[in-house]
């Protein structure tokens, strides 16, 4: 069984497409989404209507339950600025989408277990299936990591939330973390000046009886695609977030 995993868009539907051209011609099973699939991005419409036609299990994450609710659970400490120019493009999205279209939303399971060949099968979630706030990342501690997981045999475990690619293995099987699709970026960098990669970030995870593999994968776009379609988008600081992708 092959599975496409993927997380993370926040509203960039050219980012969703260019990931779902990579995969054009290609076989797979079915897909699933871990989260956060619609806040931020200039195009929440077009996301929803990708994410409808695509049919596949959708996670509820963080960001997409906070422009539902306009509850912060305070897992991320921000300054009043950040929080002013989020709670703009919050009430900008919302007045774009529809009734039918937050309903869909809303949809979106906490999460989500779907059955692999080979008495394998794969937990999904956003930070963890205790909480989509939960923070795991390549150095967060085996014992925190455990505690989140309760890692059980031929599970093999997924979430989102960090934007970073990487693989965790706890005996026989792993957490892993399919990075960003619509947000990926260096974690290296300041906070005051993000600078956005120009590709889509998923993973492809193979489970057969003689095989387990995970690849993760890129599928660039053109940094000028970004920054137009914010410009033409009429959100909130798009000016300000165009000029975050580079070449």
């Amino acid at each position: 069984m092959r599975m496409v995993v993927f997380s993370d868009t926040h509203g960039h539907c050219f980012a969703l497409d260019a990931m779902l051209e990579d995969l054009r011609g290609e076989s797979y099973d079915s897909m699933v989404c871990l989260g956060d699939a619609i806040q931020g991005g200039p195009q929440p419409v077009q996301t929803v209507a990708r994410l409808r036609e695509l049919g596949c299990p959708i996670i509820m994450g963080n960001a997409d339950d906070w422009l539902l609710t306009g509850q912060d659970g305070g897992a991320e400490k921000m300054s009043e600025e950040r929080s002013r120019k989020l709670n703009a493009v919050r009430d900008w999205q919302l007045s774009k989408l529809s009734a039918d279209d937050l309903a869909f939303i809303r949809s979106f399971q906490p999460t989500f277990e779907i059955p692999l060949d080979a008495g394998w099968k794969l937990r999904c979630y956003h930070g963890s299936p205790k909480s989509f706030d939960d923070v795991i990342v390549p150095l967060t501690p085996d014992d925190q990591v455990r505690a989140f997981l309760d890692p059980q045999p031929q599970t093999i475990y997924c979430g989102g939330h960090t934007h970073v690619q990487f693989i965790r293995h706890f005996g026989q099987t792993f957490h892993f973390n399919p990075g960003s699709v619509g947000v990926a970026y260096r974690h290296d960098q300041p906070e005051d000046h993000l600078q956005f990669d120009p590709w889509a970030e998923y993973a492809m995870l193979t489970v057969t009886k003689t095989r387990l593999s995970l690849e993760f994968r890129r599928a660039f776009y053109p940094a000028r695609l970004a920054r137009d379609t914010y410009i033409a988008s009429g959100r909130p600081f798009a000016e300000e977030s165009a000029a975050q992708y580079h070449e």
